[in-house]
């Protein structure tokens, strides 16, 4: 699929189902994360690949954060929280590995993994796979980041749900329409 095929047809997936792409095809999804644009090559971007009991890691991560910040929350809410990284059969978690004080600010570190995710997003598409980008109160949680081995000032910027596309969710259009001037 060439690229302008894949960012014609993009769209985020509805539901997702086994299987999961494979190590190699995993692999090949980071890589294009990896080459994204950098300013002052910092590849600020860092993976986390959950399948299996990876997902359950996530899930109880989740759930307690959620308890921790909402005492309140009742058994079926807390629930619904676990099941939400059972929803693929794959997630990568990707977080900014932010350098403060750097000359390159923080927040245009946090843009370069953003267009790593867009890459990726692309690349699991061109191999055949659906995807959803999500994130979250649950990627701004500190024991979701140290669950998954992030280090504290790291910033989760998606997970990325990937799997079998079961539902794929409407390709839009009139994607520009009131959202252009030239100014010539």
């Amino acid at each position: 699929m060439n690229i302008l095929t894949a960012i014609d047809t993009r769209a985020s997936s509805l539901k997702l189902t086994e299987p999961g792409p494979s190590r190699a095809d995993l692999e090949r999804i980071m890589l294009a994360g990896a080459r994204a644009p950098d300013h002052g090559k910092l590849a600020p971007w860092r993976f986390v690949v959950l399948e299996r009991t990876g997902r359950e890691l996530l899930a109880n991560a989740m759930v307690e954060s959620l308890r921790q910040t909402a005492p309140a929350t009742s058994a079926a809410q807390l629930e619904a929280e676990r099941q939400k990284p059972l929803r693929a059969p794959t997630i990568i978690a990707v977080a900014a590995h932010l350098i403060r004080g750097h000359k390159v600010p923080e927040h245009e570190q946090v843009h370069a993994v953003a267009a790593a995710v867009q890459n990726m997003f692309l690349a699991a598409h061109a191999l055949g796979y659906g995807a959803m980008w999500k994130t979250g109160a649950a990627a701004h949680a500190e024991q979701v980041k140290a669950a998954l081995g992030f280090e504290a000032g790291d910033e989760i910027v998606a997970f990325l749900y990937v799997g079998a596309n079961a539902t794929p969710g409407p390709v839009r259009a009139g994607m520009l329409d009131g959202k252009v001037r030239w100014i010539e």
